[in-house]
């Protein structure tokens, strides 16, 4: 590949998320494999302790070359979460004051847009109403969830297909898919701490969605639905370019309706295209075919949800 690839360095943003992720992995692996668990921890503490000696070393957003900026000007949500996971990983005092310190811990955090990589202050609060610790005023937490799952609901309950997902003015946004998932998840979420089955349908009405009840009969999962979704923007498959070359492996999830029309494959055959019909399966569509680890994520979550209500009615 002759084009240039570009090393920035780490990002405060960027450095909290791995104490976050690599706390909840100290938590996750400790029964399996408790080498590798203290090894996640180690880093984790090193990754805050760098955060907190380095608070506002940004993305910089005026560099997009080769891919998104990802600019993050507000870093507390980040804060936020990696205390909350670091928190319940190792019930320490630094990290509960540094959470219920944070102006994240109370503020109304849940979007029915969904959240995303800027916005991770949802994950320490699911995180915090569901597992079990020692935080103040835990019942209040839960209720937040509960909360947001209801304003979910009414969303589902009013659209045609079922889906929590309904962007303002209609105006679906890249990577809707894994907006209406992470949707999904605090809806799961909210049924795993109130045993309500009204949260658990609608989990199931949102996954109907993504796998072809909707407005296009189109799955946007590779491999699952009569009509799915297999020419995914990627680096690695591109099957409709090469033929030699493969098509997206399946449970490949797709972007998904963007009402923006962000390439000139959608701009040229969307145009004019309403809400749910903005989206093309053409590898060259990356604004509405993009495959993304931060989407297939929340689709992993709410596959393994489903698979845990097996025989449930």
């Amino acid at each position: 590949d002759p084009q240039p690839r570009e090393l920035h360095r780490p990002s405060t943003a960027a450095t909290l998320n791995l104490a976050a992720a690599a706390a909840q992995g100290a938590r996750l692996y400790g029964k399996y494999d408790r080498a590798f668990a203290e090894r996640l921890l180690a880093a984790a503490r090193r990754a805050w302790d760098a955060a907190i000696q380095n608070p506002s070393l940004l993305a910089p957003g005026a560099d997009g070359t080769g891919g998104g900026s990802y600019a993050d000007s507000d870093v507390s949500d980040e804060f936020y979460w990696a205390a909350a996971e670091l928190y319940i990983t190792t019930s320490e005092q630094a990290y509960l004051d540094a959470l219920l310190a944070s102006p994240q811990h109370t503020a109304p955090i849940f979007d029915p847009g969904g959240f995303s990589w800027a916005r991770v202050a949802p994950l320490g609060r699911l995180d915090l109403a569901s597992l079990p610790s020692h935080v103040p005023g835990r019942d209040a937490i839960q209720r937040s969830v509960l909360d947001a799952a209801d304003a979910l609901l009414a969303i589902g309950q009013a659209q045609p297909w079922g889906q929590p997902y309904a962007p303002a003015g209609n105006n679906w946004v890249w990577g809707s898919s894994s907006q209406l998932l992470n949707n999904l998840v605090v809806l799961g979420t909210a049924y795993d701490i109130s045993g309500d089955r009204r949260y658990q349908r609608a989990v199931v009405e949102g996954a109907d969605f993504l796998l072809g009840r909707n407005a296009l009969n189109q799955s946007y999962i590779t491999g699952y639905g009569e009509v799915y979704s297999q020419n995914q923007h990627s680096r690695m498959y591109g099957a409709q370019l090469n033929g030699e070359l493969p098509h997206p492996p399946i449970g490949s999830l797709a972007g998904g309706p963007n009402s923006a029309l962000q390439d000139a494959v959608a701009r040229d055959l969307l145009a004019g295209c309403v809400g749910q019909f903005c989206y093309v399966d053409d590898i060259n569509s990356f604004s509405t075919n993009e495959v993304a680890i931060n989407w297939n994520a929340p689709l992993a979550w709410v596959a393994s949800f489903l698979a845990d209500q097996a025989g449930c009615r």
